[in-house]
């Protein structure tokens, strides 16, 4: 007697209405037309292409980008861009024209689609962009992860007990308004005296090197700055060399945002070949070499970047990945973070690897967003990514070090104040026995708040 099997039972499927609440649609990369600023008309590919070209005509002051935008843009927004130069900016201005290409790259370039360019509001602040009632929070500082603070030389941070990050210089070929380094990186401000590296750079690696030598638990070392790409490739190529002598450094990792922002720097023969002499020494030695980029919309992200970074994975760079950072009208929403997701993992060939949101430095609160807003950003970017090229969305809380944004012991949502833990001790905790059971604070901006939060704290600004 044959045997008839029971079918599950399912209720009848509905005809979807509503779709995703995220629609995916590959969008391939495009090199915008920089002839179609008044400035470059007569800019040719191979000038473009050149990165002394670009180095040499990257943007410094008011007149360059008046220059180069011409009449098309208001005299109302530079006197805004000066305003904000002139006392709230912490970063000065130096913009390479592979990122001035990717503003308002597919329309009518005017005053109004300027301003919300999300690239423009943080390589090019205006003052108009920055809140009035609380600029700053009360708890922002210049170094607010106390990465000086933790130097065991001059530039190399010893802040996690297998790490170590190594600043070679104090500069980039492009400037960011949020720039977590803000107290060294870049010339100083009127809203800011930076700190100097004070040693020949010869001697500053010697010292990286010597302490590396006599800390033989330190197996992981980010090589930053700054950006290594202003670093004269034979020094940069000897210093990694060097790195690779050591047995106990397993992992190497070099930080650029000038991957995105200067592809053509990252072109250069002399470069290709020589990151190519060092993955070789790298893969012979079992040591895993990766570059580490910083792009923070999808728009920044053209054929050239992409070239960049396959040809680094074409020489033996073993991973390009992204480190962004979460900023409000930016990146801060679901479409615009997975637009970006998937231009770099698909388009691009870079891995998303994490988002940080942004640190707590003067000037900065119109892009920060509060820890529960980053917590609905990790939830909402789950299941359309492949898992491999999900970001993890990080808060990198003062003393801590970076944390899954679920991570936090405790949180006062009334009055933005989120409780953090560690599991180890930085440089400068070594003979506190207390640092594993303290709590931690960091705080969300403050017009985030409820109305009553955002009264507690007016009532104690001057605390």
């Amino acid at each position: 007697m044959t045997q008839t099997i029971p079918q599950p039972r399912h209720a009848p499927v509905a005809t979807p209405t509503a779709g995703q609440p995220y629609e995916y649609h590959r969008r391939p990369l495009v090199e915008p037309d920089w002839t179609r600023f008044p400035g470059w008309r007569t800019v040719t590919r191979d000038q473009w292409e050149s990165a002394q070209w670009q180095r040499v005509n990257c943007v410094k002051n008011i007149k360059q980008l008046r220059a180069v935008f011409g009449d098309l843009i208001d005299e109302t927004f530079y006197a805004d861009l000066e305003a904000d130069q002139k006392a709230l900016a912490t970063m000065s201005m130096l913009v390479p024209p592979q990122m001035i290409n990717t503003m308002v790259p597919f329309a009518p370039l005017t005053t109004e689609a300027l301003l919300a360019d999300p690239i423009r509001r943080y390589m090019i602040p205006v003052a108009s962009d920055r809140r009035t009632d609380w600029p700053s929070h009360p708890y922002a500082s210049r170094d607010s992860l106390h990465e000086h603070d933790m130097w065991v030389a001059e530039g190399l941070t010893h802040r996690y007990p297998t790490k170590v990050l190594a600043e070679l210089l104090s500069t980039c070929p492009q400037y960011c308004g949020h720039c977590t380094r803000m107290d060294l990186v870049g010339n100083s401000t009127p809203a800011v005296d930076k700190l100097k590296l004070t040693l020949k750079p010869v001697d500053r690696y010697d010292a990286h090197i010597a302490y590396l030598k006599g800390h033989p638990g330190v197996r992981d070392v980010v090589v930053s700055g700054g950006d290594v790409a202003n670093v004269p490739w034979r020094n940069l190529e000897s210093y990694l060399m060097r790195l690779l002598e050591l047995e106990t450094v397993r992992d190497i990792r070099l930080a650029t945002k000038a991957l995105m922002g200067l592809p053509q720097h990252w072109l250069q023969p002399d470069v290709v070949e020589g990151l190519e002499r060092v993955a070789r020494t790298a893969a012979r030695r079992g040591v895993n070499l990766a570059i580490h980029t910083h792009v923070n919309h999808a728009q920044s992200l053209t054929p050239l970047v992409a070239k960049a970074a396959q040809t680094a994975l074409d020489v033996g760079v073993r991973d390009v990945r992204n480190q962004g950072v979460l900023m409000r009208g930016v990146n801060a929403t679901t479409p615009e973070l997975l637009d970006l997701c998937f231009a770099l993992q698909g388009e691009a060939g870079i891995l998303p690897y994490y988002f940080y949101m942004c640190d707590m430095i003067p000037n900065a609160e119109h892009w920060r967003v509060p820890v529960c807003h980053a917590q609905q950003l990790q939830h909402d970017i789950m299941g359309y990514l492949p898992g491999y090229a999900t970001p993890r969305i990080v808060c990198d809380v003062p003393f801590v070090g970076k944390r899954w944004v679920h991570m936090l012991t405790d949180y006062d949502r009334e009055r933005g104040i989120s409780y953090w833990t560690k599991n180890y001790r930085t440089s400068i905790e070594s003979a506190d026995l207390e640092a594993l059971n303290k709590r931690y604070a960091y705080y969300d901006p403050i017009d985030t708040l409820p109305a009553d939060g955002q009264q507690w704290w007016n009532d104690h600004r001057d605390d």
